[in-house]
C-alpha cells in the first residue's frame, strides 16, 4: 500500500507492536530502510528528506515510547509545513485501554501536533486510511499525519481487494459548486485589486516565505514578478533560496537577525507583498511598530499589506491585510502577473536601499593573525568554496547562533537548499535532517552546519551515517557554550550565565569511534584547506572548528523593539561590551 503512494525510503526503528510490518518489508527490494539510533532521529531524517525532495517523509516506529519519541519531529513538521507520514505500532485492539505493555494513547497525544491522525481498527480500512494519510500530508499547507496500527490489524490478512475510492459522493453538490464559484470570483477580484496596488506603489517590497517554494514554479514566478515590476525581495528563514541572493533586488533575510536593509525596506515600504509567509514574530518583532508606512498607505488607499496564503487561519492572524488572496501561491501569482504593468526601474527607491546597504553592511569582528576563528568567516569561506555548485549544495543546520550565521553569511541561490528548524527551533535537528536530505538527494553535497550544544543532542546519528554510508559532511562550530542563550544572558541578564556552558566530548575521537573520518581546525589561516578537505572527502566526515567565544549574532532586533531598532556590529561598542562582560563575569 505504501508502494502505491510512491514510497521508496523509510526511516524507522523496530519494536514488538510494529513487527508484522517490519517482517513484511524484510529483504524488500522496493524500499530503502534507514535505521537511526533514536526515533527522534528517524523523524528529523524524514523531515530532511521531505524538505530536500518535496516528497513526504515516511516514519515507521513501534508503540509507546517509539511513537512518543516522534512527537517533537511531528510538532516541528507542523510548525514548518513539512509533509510527514508517521506509522506507529499499537497494542492489539483487544488490549487497548488495559495499560498493556508499551501502550500509549498516541492518537490523543498527537492530536495537537498533526494535521490528521487515525487509529485503524480493521484491516479492511488500511488501504483507504493510508491513501488519506498521504493526501492530507501533501495537500494544502503540508504537514504531519499519524496512522496508529494495532498489532492484530497489521498482522491480519486482506482476503480481497478493497477499493481506495471514498464512500462519499463522487460529484460535488450544487451548493459546493456555487461556493467554489463565489470563492473564485472573490479571488479574482482580490488579485485584480492587488495588481492595481502594485501598479501605483512607489516603494513596494516582496516578503517571500516557504510557500513560494512549495511548488517548483514558485521561485520562477516570484522572479518574474520582481523583474517585471522592479520590486526588491526579502525572504524568511524558510524562504531562503526562493530568490537568488546575487540578484541586485535581493535584500537577503529579514527579521530579528535579518539584514538591516531588509528591515528598513519593510518599515519604509508603501506596499508589502507577502507571498506564502505567516508574519511570524521573528519577522514582525513588535507588531505595533511593524510596517508603519504600509499601514499609512493602506489608510490612504495607495498601498498597504497584501497577503497571498494557502492557510486561511494565517490571514489576519498577526497583521491585518489590506487584501488577501487565499490559495496556492504559485497559482495565484500566475493570475497576478498579466495584470501587473512593466516597471523597468525605481531609481529613488533603490537609491534609498543602496544607501542602507552602505550604512549598515553585514559586518563582524575579523580574526587577528594569532587569534581564534570567527564563526562567520567559516560560513563565508564555505559559501565561496561552493559558489560553483550552489544548485547541488544543501545546507542543514541545528538551532542556535550557527543557524543564524548560516542564514546571514551563506549566499542562497536555489530553492530547497536550506534544511532547518524554523518555527519550533529544535536543537539537534541538523545532523539527522542532513542524513535525510542526503538520502533524498544522493547527488548533492549535503553539509550540516551545527553548534556544539545542538550537535550534542543527536550526535549518535553519526553512527547511522557510517552504517549506511550516507555521505553527509558535518561542521561543528565549537565555542563550548549554548551561544544564542549566552548572548541573551550577556545583553539582557547582566552576564549571569545560568547553566549555559557544557563540557563537550572530543568530537574528533567520537566521530572516529563511529567510523566517521574527522579533523579539527584551530587557526583562522587553516580554515580554507580544512573546508576543502571536508567538501572533497568520501563518505561521511566531520570537521570540528574551534571558534572564539561570546561572539554575538548581529544584526539583532531585541524583543519588544521595532524592525528598524536593530543592533549592528560596532567596534567601539563591542569593546565596551567585552570589558563590561569581563568585569561582571570574568569571561
Amino acid at each position: 500500500m505504501m508502494l502505491r503512494q510512491g514510497v521508496k525510503h523509510v526511516f524507522g526503528y523496530p519494536g514488538g507492536a510494529i513487527l508484522p510490518v517490519f517482517d513484511a518489508i524484510y529483504n524488500s527490494k522496493h524500499f530503502e530502510f534507514v535505521l537511526p539510533r533514536h526515533e527522534q532521529g528517524a523523524g528529523h531524517m524524514a523531515e530532511g528528506y521531505a524538505r530536500a525532495s518535496g516528497l513526504p517523509g515516511v516514519v515507521l516506529v513501534t508503540s509507546g515510547p517509539g511513537a512518543t519519541n516522534v512527537i517533537t519531529p511531528m510538532q516541528d513538521a507542523l510548525s514548518d509545513g513539512t509533509p510527514l507520514v508517521v506509522f506507529c505500532g499499537q497494542v492489539p485492539t483487544s488490549a487497548i485501554g488495559t495499560d498493556a505493555f508499551q501502550e500509549a494513547d498516541v492518537v490523543g497525544i498527537s492530536r495537537a501536533c498533526t494535521k490528521w491522525n487515525v487509529m485503524v481498527k480493521d484491516v479492511a480500512e488500511l488501504p483507504r486510511r493510508i491513501k488519506e494519510a498521504f493526501e492530507i500530508a501533501t495537500t494544502g499547507r503540508p504537514g504531519p499525519v499519524l496512522v496508529d496500527l494495532p498489532k492484530d490489524v497489521t498482522g491480519g490478512i486482506l482476503r480481497k481487494a478493497i477499493p481506495l475510492t471514498s464512500t462519499l459522493p463522487s460529484y460535488p453538490s450544487a451548493a459546493t459548486l456555487a461556493a467554489r464559484e463565489l470563492s473564485k470570483v472573490q479571488r479574482d477580484g482580490a488579485v485584480k485589486r492587488v495588481a492595481e496596488l502594485i501598479n501605483i506603489a512607489k516603494k513596494p517590497v516582496i516578503y517571500a516565505g516557504q510557500g513560494v517554494i512549495a511548488l517548483p514554479e514558485g521561485p520562477k514566478l516570484l522572479k518574474e514578478l520582481a523583474d517585471k515590476a522592479c520590486i526588491p525581495v526579502t525572504t524568511t528563514l524558510q524562504g531562503l533560496g526562493g530568490f537568488d541572493e546575487l540578484d541586485e533586488k535581493s535584500l537577503y533575510m529579514l527579521g530579528m537577525h535579518g539584514s538591516p536593509f531588509a528591515n528598513m525596506a519593510i518599515q519604509e515600504a508603501d506596499l508589502i507583498i507577502a507571498l506564502g509567509a505567516r508574519f511570524d514574530d521573528r519577522v514582525t518583532l513588535n507588531v505595533t511598530k511593524f510596517a508603519p508606512q504600509a499601514k499609512l498607505a493602506a489608510a490612504e488607499k495607495r498601498g498597504g499589506i497584501v497577503h497571498f496564503e494557502i492557510m486561511p487561519k494565517n490571514i489576519n492572524k498577526v497583521v491585518q491585510a489590506t487584501e488577501a488572496v487565499e490559495g496556492d501561491v504559485a497559482a495565484n501569482l500566475a493570475l497576478l502577473l498579466p495584470q501587473v504593468k512593466e516597471k523597468p526601474t525605481r531609481p529613488e527607491w533603490f537609491a534609498q536601499i543602496n544607501d542602507w546597504k552602505k550604512r549598515f553592511p553585514m559586518n563582524y569582528e575579523k580574526a587577528t593573525p594569532d587569534g581564534l576563528i570567527k564563526p562567520q568567516s567559516v560560513i563565508e569561506e564555505l559559501s565561496r568554496q561552493t559558489e560553483h555548485m550552489k544548485d547541488r549544495t544543501i545546507i542543514a543546520t541545528g538551532v542556535g547562533q550557527h543557524q543564524m550565521w548560516a542564514a546571514q553569511h551563506f549566499r542562497w541561490r536555489h530553492p530547497r537548499t536550506i534544511v532547518t528548524s524554523g518555527g519550533l527551533g529544535t536543537m539537534g535537528y541538523g545532523l539527522p535532517a542532513a542524513i535525510g536530505a542526503k538520502v533524498a538527494r544522493p547527488d548533492a553535497l549535503v553539509i550540516d552546519i551545527d553548534g556544539d550544544a545542538s550537535f550534542n543532542m543527536t550526535l549518535t546519528e553519526l553512527s547511522t551515517a557510517a552504517q549506511f554510508n550516507i555521505g553527509v559532511k558535518v561542521i561543528v562550530l565549537n565555542n563550548e557554550e549554548q551561544g544564542m542563550v549566552t548572548q541573551w544572558q550577556n545583553l539582557f541578564y547582566e552576564d549571569r550565565y545560568a547553566h549555559t556552558h557544557q563540557k563537550n566530548p572530543d568530537f574528533v575521537k567520537l566521530a572516529e569511534a563511529m567510523d566517521v573520518q574527522a579533523q579539527r581546525v584551530l587557526a583562522p589561516e587553516d580554515v580554507p584547506a580544512k573546508l576543502d578537505w571536508l567538501i572533497n572527502s568520501d563518505g561521511p566526515a566531520l570537521l570540528e572548528v574551534v571558534t572564539d567565544k561570546k561572539v554575538p549574532v548581529l544584526p539583532m532586533v531585541p524583543a519588544g523593539k521595532g524592525l528598524h531598532e536593530f543592533m549592528v556590529y560596532d567596534e567601539a561598542k563591542d569593546k565596551e561590551r567585552k570589558a563590561l562582560m569581563k568585569k561582571r563575569s570574568g569571561f
